[in-house]
Formats: C-alpha cells, sequence, structure tokens
C-alpha cells in the first residue's frame, strides 16, 4: 500500500527534472523549487487563457516576470495543484499553472 502511495511522488518529481542547465516550465516546478527566469514566451495556449497571447505577457512583463529574475514556488493549489504561489525577487504572487507554463525557468541544483 504505501509503495502504491509513493509512485504520484517519485513521478512528478520526474516531471520537474530535466537535464542540466535546461530550462523548465514554472508550471512543472514544484514547492521549494528556486531559479531564475531564461524567458517569457506567452504561446502555450493561444486563446486558452481568457486573454490574447500579446496580453497575456504584457501582464507577465509587467509582475515582473523577466529574464535574470529570481523566483521561488512557495505553495500549490489543493485541487490540481493549482494555483501556485511563487516568490518573485521580493513580492509573492498567486499564477494559475496555464500562465505559468510561459515562463522558463532555469532550477538551482538541489
Amino acid at each position: 500500500m504505501h509503495d502504491m502511495l509513493a509512485e504520484p511522488a517519485k513521478a512528478a518529481a520526474a516531471e520537474t527534472a530535466a537535464p542540466d542547465g535546461q530550462p523548465v516550465r514554472l508550471s512543472a516546478a514544484r514547492p521549494g523549487d528556486r531559479g531564475v527566469i531564461v524567458d517569457v514566451r506567452a504561446e502555450s495556449h493561444p486563446g486558452d487563457h481568457g486573454v490574447a497571447v500579446d496580453e497575456l505577457q504584457r501582464r507577465l512583463l509587467e509582475f515582473g516576470f523577466v529574464e535574470g529574475a529570481r523566483v521561488e514556488v512557495l505553495h500549490e493549489g489543493a485541487i490540481w495543484r493549482d494555483p501556485i504561489a511563487v516568490r518573485l525577487d521580493d513580492m509573492r504572487i498567486g499564477l494559475r499553472r496555464r500562465d505559468a507554463e510561459d515562463v522558463w525557468v532555469l532550477l538551482d541544483a538541489k
């Protein structure tokens, strides 16, 4: 029984894993993951965000999701792990996972 409970945790950890030096989507990061934003590209699901792609990218940039900013995933929602709470430099921001897909992060080594 305990092995069955451990499997989802292993799968979730593998989901975040990327080859060293490879950026991952912020939406794939888990609580405790930290890194540096390397790119913001609002292109993952055009029209699925409720706003135009250009508008979403503008909003992310205005919130401070810019290249070089430090980010840490603080918390994730209980239902479908959505939304996530992140520390962005010195701010705390809540963000839907589908919006976080458009932020690429180079995670720190653990």
